[in-house]
C-alpha cells in the first residue's frame, strides 16, 4: 500500500521569496554581466498577477519535471506551457557545480529570450539548490524552484523515522543537511543517494523494460527499522521519482507516505500568477529537447498522457 503526501507551499516559499543576494551571488552577477534589455520583465505584482493567459516555462534536466507540469496544468489549465528538457546535459548529478551554473545560465538566456515567460519553474532539485540564486541574480523574471520537503515530512511522521531519497549530489550537499538540522523536529533522518533511479524513470518513459529489482536496489536503504519503529515517510527529493510512484508502492516492504513536492510548486505558481480564468483551456503544451533528438514513439505517447502534443524540431 502506498500513500502520497504533498508538501505545503510554505516549503517552496523559502526558495521563492529569499533574495539570495549574498556576496558570492553578487560576484556571479558581476561576472556574467548586467541583464540585457531584451530579458527585462515588468514587476510581477504590477503586470503578471491575474494575467489571463500567462506563458509558463518549466525547466528540468530531463523528464522528471513532467510530474510538476502535470500539477501546474491542473492548477492553471488556461496557461500556455513550454517544457524545456536539457537532455543534452543529463544527468545534472554528474556535473561539477561551476559547470552546471554556466550551462543552466546559458540555456536559460536563450529560453527566456525565445519564449518571454511570465514565470519560470525550475522543476529540478539539483538546479534549484545550485543554480537558482544565480538565475535570480541574472534575470528579473520570477523563478519558482523546488527543494527537499524535509520540514513537512518530519512534521507528518509518526514513527519519527524519515528518509530523504535524492540524487547522490542532492543528499551530499550542505544545503540538504542544513534543512535537516533546522527542521528535523526530533526525527532521525536517513539520507539515501540514488545513482540510477532518475535514469530508470527516464528509461521507463521511453518504453524500456525496468525491473523491480533495479528499482528496489536504489530505494531499499530508505526503509529503516530501529527500536521497534519503521520508516513511515520518504521524501522524494528528485522530480523524476514520482514518475515511478506506483512501482515504488508495489515494491515497498511496508506502507509509507511518499512526499511529492509537485502540488506545492503548482500552488506557488498560482500564488504568483493568480488563479486561472474560465476562458477555456490553452493549446497543448510543447516540449523542447536541447539535444534536438526526436522523442521515441513510446515517449511521444507518454508525453501525450501529460498533455504535451508537440516537440520542437531543434534544440536550444
Amino acid at each position: 500500500m502506498v500513500s502520497r503526501r504533498h508538501a505545503p507551499h510554505s516549503l517552496i516559499n523559502f526558495l521563492c521569496r529569499h533574495s539570495f543576494r549574498s556576496a558570492p551571488e553578487q560576484a556571479c552577477f558581476k561576472a556574467f554581466g548586467p541583464i540585457p534589455d531584451r530579458l527585462r520583465f515588468p514587476a510581477i505584482s504590477a503586470i503578471h498577477f491575474g494575467m489571463a493567459t500567462p506563458n509558463i516555462l518549466i525547466f528540468d534536466s530531463g523528464l522528471g519535471g513532467l510530474t510538476v507540469h502535470r500539477e501546474i496544468v491542473k492548477a492553471r489549465p488556461d496557461a500556455r506551457l513550454t517544457y524545456a528538457a536539457d537532455d543534452a546535459f543529463f544527468p545534472y548529478n554528474a556535473r561539477e557545480e561551476s559547470e552546471l551554473v554556466a550551462r543552466v545560465l546559458a540555456v536559460m538566456d536563450e529560453l527566456i529570450a525565445a519564449h518571454h515567460p511570465a514565470l519560470v519553474v525550475v522543476a529540478c532539485n539539483t538546479a534549484s539548490t545550485i543554480v537558482l540564486p544565480h538565475l535570480r541574480a541574472r534575470f528579473t523574471v520570477p523563478f519558482v524552484g523546488t527543494v527537499p520537503a524535509i520540514k513537512p515530512a518530519c512534521a507528518a511522521s509518526a514513527s519519527k523515522l524519515v528518509s530523504v531519497l535524492g540524487t547522490e549530489g542532492t543528499v551530499r550537499r550542505e544545503y540538504t543537511r542544513a534543512l535537516i538540522r533546522d527542521f528535523a523536529q526530533g526525527c532521525a533522518v536517513t539520507l539515501v543517494g540514488s545513482r540510477r533511479l532518475a535514469e530508470l524513470a527516464e528509461a521507463e518513459l521511453n518504453g524500456e523494460a525496468v525491473a523491480d529489482t533495479d528499482i528496489l536496489r536504489e530505494v531499499a536503504p530508505c526503509f529503516v527499522e530501529a527500536n521497534g519503529a519503521r520508516t513511515d515517510t520518504i521524501v522524494l527529493a528528485c522530480t523524476h521519482y514520482p514518475l515511478l510512484l506506483d512501482r515504488l508502492g508495489k515494491i515497498a516492504p511496508w506502507g509509507v507516505n511518499f512526499i511529492d513536492p509537485a502540488p506545492a510548486i503548482a500552488r506557488r505558481v498560482v500564488d504568483l500568477l493568480g488563479p486561472g480564468t474560465s476562458a477555456g483551456q490553452a493549446p497543448p503544451a510543447r516540449i523542447i529537447f536541447t539535444s534536438a533528438r526526436p522523442p521515441s514513439a513510446a515517449l511521444s505517447a507518454a508525453l501525450l498522457r501529460f498533455g504535451i502534443a508537440e516537440a520542437a524540431a531543434t534544440g536550444v
